[in-house]
């Protein structure tokens, strides 16, 4: 065989992508079946890394997976939960999610100038599926791309490892806005990484098509109606709506 039908024989990063991703369906965890599946999941993942302690119930959940700027999603290779991540939305009207406790410095003066931010967490993939499907990690990240594309966001967050920053330097743009530092939950710090969503967009969408998406897509996945206390439309967080109790606004104001 000729080098250049060796070279057309390989596959290619986007080709493997590809394959994968139309064997993969993406669900958002609304039953209580759903999300006990994704909270064992979860627990699983952070132990085999050591960024949990092992729990009695074999599960891990918290506080942040009940608020209503919250989404929870699985994804599904033939029919198998194989990866999860968990998308918060926050706004000056929704200040809270995971990684506004341990970063707030940097955080509420975005919101407090209408900034709208998209925190990705609890990006989890099973450890046997990841060794043999490397790019299970773009699907579970596409996840959270497609909640900033849904909800017009200024900001995307990845709260990572030091480890980790390589990666989503290269894959989003993002840059290191502050080093590692405890996080709710691990037993491994975290550093807070943005990404200038509107300016770096279209530069990602050109290097990886993969994360383009349409609107049915976007709206099937994070519209959810008839859900009280939840942001239901991407109109519920550009609209001067305010919800959160005047307490939670004095807390984010001091």
């Amino acid at each position: 065989m000729s080098a250049v039908a060796l070279e057309r024989a390989t596959p290619t990063f986007a080709d493997r992508v590809y394959e994968l991703l139309d064997r993969v369906d993406f669900r958002r965890a609304d039953s209580e079946e759903d999300r006990e599946a994704i909270f064992r999941l979860r627990h699983r993942a952070y132990l085999a890394e050591g960024a949990i302690e092992p729990r009695p119930d074999g599960r891990f959940a918290d506080e942040f997976d009940e608020l209503g700027n919250t989404w929870i999603f699985g994804v599904y290779l033939d029919g198998e939960l194989v990866s999860s991540i968990r998308v918060g939305v926050a706004t000056r009207e929704y200040p809270t999610v995971a990684s506004l406790a341990p970063f707030r410095e940097h955080l509420i003066p975005e919101l407090e100038a209408g900034k709208v931010i998209v925190d990705p967490t609890r990006h989890v993939v099973d450890r046997a599926m990841a060794g043999r499907y490397p790019h299970l990690v773009y699907m579970t990240m596409r996840l959270g791309w497609l909640g900033a594309e849904y909800f017009q966001a200024d900001i995307l967050l990845a709260a990572v490892r030091t480890e980790h920053q390589a990666f989503y330097r290269k894959v989003g743009g993002h840059r290191v806005v502050c080093g590692a530092r405890p996080y709710p939950g691990l037993t491994k710090p975290l550093s807070l990484m943005t990404l200038d969503f509107p300016a770096g967009r279209e530069r990602v969408l050109q290097r990886y098509p993969l994360f383009r998406s349409t609107n049915f897509e976007r709206r099937m996945l994070f519209e959810r109606l008839q859900v009280p206390g939840a942001i239901q439309r991407v109109e519920d967080i550009r609209h001067d709506r305010p919800v959160v109790a005047e307490e939670e606004r004095q807390q984010l104001a001091g």
